[in-house]
């Protein structure tokens, strides 16, 4: 029955036979209208790749500050030196919010910040060699590539040499942040102050080079162009197939309020579910050759868009997201339990499992 549906589609065609999508593929996948064959080839594909099960870990999210060098215009929560409500989390501050994690029954803390201009590398290696020490079965995942990138400009050190010391303090695993799209024509419109994409990746690559795997972020929903979404893709498609150290691809939705692009009505709503799902799919058919994992963050899409997500591709909720506040700057609610996320899971037939950060499973329901 799918296969006749998808014969108006060469793109879809291919993805079902299992081959490689080019540019071209992506782009009239992007621009094909049927909604319901676009998601129904996508979960064909995630099924078979992952079965009945939908993941999530049980994460808490510590923003150790929010003070940035950055100013990106897509962001709600970066402050400047001097601002009220600026912050810089001391390291008793840090231990009280780890141990906060334990007892709500985390397996691993999500660490990431602004640029901060004052914080030297010591100021990272001592948080996470406090955190192994009274904490040593809790997984570190911490610091986006922009981050790892900032910071090697501020220190004056290698990326290779601030990621060899991260590591050798405690460091499992890097988020997926500051990814958002790589295209030069789009990213300096949205990420200003922030490396280029081509240095995103070449951080990361490093980073899996030194056998710290990550997540991989992409934002959507602003004032970006199709091709600038399909272009995102190849090259995180491409680094892939080098290194095979992305843990899983998290499509981020914009998220409006009280962000520099509402302010100067370069963007007036934030982009709809049909474009949401279409997100989700088309990420789907243009990676499955090379990573199992496409996360739906519940937290940007609110529970019930996020339950439909998982019927157009998605296999994982990402986690709790005890704490999160980021996306609470711009105006999401954005706790959950475990218990809520299997609920969810359970709602529309499939089998939740609780994961750590590599994606083994820890517990099923």
């Amino acid at each position: 029955m799918l296969d006749q549906l998808v014969s108006d589609c060469n793109a879809l065609d291919k993805a079902l036979a299992g081959q490689e999508l080019s540019f071209d593929d992506g782009m009239e996948l992007m621009n094909y209208d049927n909604l319901h064959v676009l998601g129904a080839a996508a979960d064909h594909i995630r099924k078979k790749l992952v079965g009945n099960q939908v993941s999530f870990t049980a994460s808490y999210y510590m923003n150790y500050t929010n003070v940035c060098a950055a100013s990106c215009q897509m962001c709600a929560f970066y402050r400047k030196e001097g601002d009220e409500d600026a912050y810089t989390l001391s390291p008793e501050q840090i231990q009280q919010r780890v141990g906060i994690a334990k007892q709500m029954g985390a397996t691993e803390v999500h660490i990431v910040g602004g640029f901060h201009p004052k914080l030297g590398l010591d100021y990272y290696e001592d948080m996470m060699r406090a955190i192994k020490k009274n904490h040593p079965d809790l997984k570190i995942k911490a610091l986006t590539a922009a981050e790892i990138f900032f910071i090697s400009k501020l220190t004056k050190n290698s990326i290779k040499e601030i990621l060899s010391r991260l590591k050798d303090a405690g460091l499992d695993s890097m988020p997926g942040g500051g990814a958002e799209l790589f295209h030069p024509e789009i990213r300096p419109k949205i990420a200003r102050g922030k490396c280029t994409g081509q240095e995103w990746l070449d951080t990361i690559e490093e980073a899996h080079n030194l056998g710290i795997k990550s997540n991989v972020t992409m934002l959507y929903g602003h004032i970006e162009k199709q091709e600038h979404v399909i272009d995102h893709l190849l090259k995180i498609r491409e680094l892939q197939k080098r290194t095979r150290g992305f843990i899983t691809l998290i499509p981020l939705k914009f998220s409006l309020d009280n962000t520099e692009l509402e302010q100067e009505h370069l963007v007036n709503s934030e982009c709809s579910s049909v474009y949401d799902l279409k997100i989700t799919a088309v990420s789907r058919l243009m990676l499955a050759n090379v990573l199992n994992n496409i996360s739906v963050y519940w937290v940007a899409y609110g529970k019930k868009l996020a339950q439909v997500a998982l019927s157009n591709g998605g296999s994982d909720l990402v986690g709790t997201a005890f704490s999160e506040e980021v996306y609470r700057a711009a105006g999401k609610p954005t706790a959950s339990s475990i218990h809520d996320l299997e609920v969810m899971v359970k709602e529309i037939g499939r089998d939740p499992v609780q994961r750590d950060t590599f994606f083994n499973v820890l517990n099923k329901f």
